[in-house]
Parts: C-alpha cells; structure tokens; sequence
C-alpha cells in the first residue's frame, strides 16, 4: 500500500490473481465432480471447461503483467 493507504496497480493485479486461481480451482472440482457423476449433464460440463479456459487466459494476462519477459 501506498502512503495514502491505497493499493498500487500491482497489490491489486496480485489480489485479481488469487481471486481468480481460486474461481479456476472451483470450477476444476465442480469439472470433477460433475464428472464423477454417471449422468453428467454434458452441456453444462462443456460450459463449465469453457469457462475454467476463460479464467486460464485472464489469469495468464495478468501474470505476463506482473512477469513480463525480459530479453537479454
């Protein structure tokens, strides 16, 4: 936190970036557990893994900001 006592750009892509491992960790054992079932709605499953990708891409975006690639 700044002097001010708001976060910096980067507290807050660090804090979007925990939220968002976390929705990706939820949707992974919703995915599992869906699975597991033996009538596993395949419309909703495939909804699901599109949206775990979604997250994968934001969560992905945002660790190329807080890493970006250095080129010596």
């Amino acid at each position: 936190m700044n002097a001010s006592g708001q976060m910096d750009e980067t507290e807050v892509l660090r804090v979007e970036l925990e939220v968002l491992r976390r929705e990706h960790r939820d949707l992974d054992d919703a995915i599992s557990a869906l699975q597991e079932t033996q009538r596993a709605d395949q419309l909703r499953l495939s909804r699901l893994k599109r949206q775990k990708l979604m997250l994968k891409d934001k969560i992905r975006r945002i660790e190329d900001r807080l890493l970006p690639d250095i080129i010596a």
